[in-house]
């Protein structure tokens, strides 16, 4: 039983946080400008809660939808559905049950968030099936993980203001930024596979994009900032992350497997750079 759990907890990345926070960063900007800096706790709570149990179920589906792929990609040869010690009938399970508990969260929320909910858990079941018909499976990860933007918003003044949105579009193009140095990791199984991504799409240009949607990146959160009457504090953190983007270049510089995978997880220091901005505005 022990370990049965623990291959659950394998096949949910609970052992590997980092996409927990590239999903709770934009979550808590969002709530953080929505509340002009004091979003109450039970929304909080129901959002941190949400953020975990969603990306646990993303991560299950992923695998679902991943298992003839992932027994001939060197990263992913272990995971507990390519290895065989869960089967897909109990994966499918485990992602009807994290979603009817993060549901049962929302529940406890407007009817507005209630229903941009469930447009939220489409994105988050379909995702791992597009990168089968098309070279742009990042910027649909990118709506995915930040759904919780405007649900965010509802949920904190029952609308989606154009700030809500600018966010939104922000974090768009900040998965695609980092969800491209991580596909850069499995590009050469990738194309032996027959998977699509941006690394495959921009090929040599790779690291050019990645750079040019981190400025993108901030450029948006800079008018998102503007909108919210955001002052010097909030762009003292965007200046900050851009540093960080910066780093995530020379990292990636000769594009080993392992250089990119730290430009990958150096993604959390951009977030929580923008989110320390937010708090110091705030306060």
């Amino acid at each position: 039983m022990t370990e049965r759990l623990k291959d659950y907890a394998r096949l949910m990345r609970l052992h590997r946080p980092i996409g927990i926070l590239l999903l709770l960063w934009p979550t808590l900007w969002a709530l953080w400008i929505a509340a002009q800096g004091r979003p109450g706790l039970h929304v909080f709570a129901v959002f941190v809660l949400g953020v975990v149990l969603m990306r646990s179920a993303g991560c299950v589906i992923n695998d679902y939808a991943d298992r003839d792929f992932d027994p001939h990609v060197e990263r992913t040869r272990d995971r507990p559905i390519a290895a065989g010690r869960v089967t897909p009938r109990e994966a499918l399970a485990l992602f009807a049950a994290l979603c009817l508990i993060a549901f049962a969260l929302v529940l406890t929320l407007n009817r507005f968030t209630i229903l941009l909910s469930v447009a939220g858990a489409f994105l988050a079941a379909t995702y791992p099936f597009v990168k089968r018909f098309t070279h742009l499976p990042q910027f649909y990860l990118g709506a995915a993980f930040g759904w919780g933007i405007p649900m965010a918003f509802a949920a904190a003044t029952g609308a989606v203001p154009p700030a809500g949105w600018v966010l939104f579009a922000a974090n768009v193009c900040w998965a695609v930024a980092y969800d491209t140095a991580y596909a850069m990791v499995d590009r050469d199984d990738d194309l032996k596979v027959g998977v699509k991504s941006t690394a495959i799409l921009f090929g040599r240009y790779d690291r050019l994009m990645i750079f040019l949607f981190h400025v993108l990146t901030l450029a948006l959160l800079a008018w998102t900032g503007a909108l919210a009457g955001l002052g010097l504090r909030y762009h003292a953190g965007l200046v900050a992350a851009f540093g960080f983007a910066l780093y995530q270049q020379r990292l990636m510089r000769g594009r080993t497997r392992d250089g990119c995978f730290r430009a990958f997880l150096n993604n959390n220091w951009f977030g929580a750079a923008v989110f320390a901005g937010l708090m110091m505005s705030y306060l």
